[in-house]
């Protein structure tokens, strides 16, 4: 029988252990999830120059993903509306936890880790009700659902951490259900907004776009090195009108929309797949799938425009943007325009996320 001593002393020896890093995974600078050639779907680590440092099978096709700040994990969360998430030891290729969102709520396709990465918070939507919720899982004990606060809207679809525990979540609006699959439920009384949340005392502010401006959904998001957030919406009329698809804010302060051309402002064709500061927190880009289209706003709103068919993950690189498309390009945006760093044989998801 193992003596006191000796069951203390192996703790404290395992305490001094290196633990695992992103190091461990081969140093990826990014996460993309893709449909491989055979159908199949899995989460890519790439490399700073777009190289695939790893793959980690997927059971279906995947959104987004977390990345943990320091530990080679990743939560892989399914296509909204989706019921599963994944969590993966990147380092092994192990899924370590399965996640399921509890009876009566769905996923939204995205995940944020706060408290230093001890709690992985989640978009989700109360079947019931409507109402958006943030699901907490607690790291600490695998991955256990330790609570949920309010979102502060219907439809919370990215979010991201601003503080240890603080977030800005994207709420976009749209009301849905898994019975019915993609369908939006509620496109005339939708009312997206940009919320901030505390993890102990829920919502603290919002902001809603003018009236005319109601279906305008509020989906992703990129925060600066100052906590400026910038956040890319999804027009849900018409799709030749000409409205803004990126919009920036300050805590306490009024949102400033940004817009192109008239023309290019259309080529978008109402719709923003992704959205990025620069390394530097000077530019901010948004990327269009449908229009392949990735536009580069200024901090004077001058915008740059650079056509990619299917191009939709972009995040800050360390001098300008990386971005992907579905044809399985992985480019970097700078100054000489949209450059391509490598071919894959993959159709890339929609979103990059960058491993800070």
């Amino acid at each position: 029988m193992t003596s006191r001593r000796r069951f203390l002393a192996s703790m404290l020896a395992a305490s001094a252990l290196p633990r695992p890093v992103w190091a461990d995974a081969g140093a990826p600078a990014y996460l993309a999830a893709a449909r491989t050639p055979d159908g199949s779907f899995a989460l890519f680590g790439l490399s700073a120059g777009g190289q695939a440092v790893f793959r980690v099978p997927l059971p279906d096709r995947g959104h987004a993903a977390a990345a943990h700040p320091v530990a080679p994990e990743a939560v892989a969360f399914a296509r909204r509306p989706g019921t599963f998430a994944l969590v993966i030891d990147c380092a092994s290729g192990r899924v370590l936890h399965r996640l399921q969102s509890p009876q009566g709520r769905h996923f939204y396709g995205h995940g944020a880790f706060l408290e230093d990465g001890e709690i992985l918070c989640t978009t989700e939507n109360d079947i019931a009700t409507g109402e958006g919720r943030i699901g907490l899982w607690s790291r600490a004990e695998g991955y256990a659902r330790i609570g949920e606060i309010a979102s502060g809207g219907i439809g919370p679809h990215e979010l991201r951490q601003l503080g240890t525990r603080t977030l800005v979540v994207a709420n976009g609006g749209i009301r849905t259900d898994p019975a019915r699959g993609r369908e939006k439920l509620n496109l005339g009384t939708m009312r997206p907004n940009l919320a901030y949340v505390d993890l102990d005392h829920g919502p603290q502010e919002g902001i809603e776009l003018e009236p005319d401006l109601h279906r305008n959904s509020i989906r992703h998001l990129g925060v600066s090195g100052t906590g400026e957030v910038a956040f890319a919406m999804q027009w849900q009329g018409d799709a030749m009108a000409e409205v803004p698809l990126l919009g920036l804010h300050r805590r306490g302060a009024v949102p400033r929309l940004l817009s192109a051309d008239l023309a290019e402002q259309i080529a978008m064709q109402g719709y923003a797949g992704s959205v990025a500061f620069d390394g530097a927190g000077e530019r901010v880009a948004i990327t269009s799938p449908l229009g392949g289209r990735l536009h580069v706003f200024d901090r004077e709103g001058s915008v740059e425009s650079l056509s990619r068919a299917d191009i939709c993950g972009v995040a800050p690189a360390s001098n300008g943007f990386l971005a992907t498309d579905g044809l399985g390009g992985v480019m970097a945006a700078g100054a000489k325009g949209l450059v391509t760093l490598s071919r894959h044989e993959n159709a890339w998801d929609n979103h990059l996320v960058a491993i800070s």
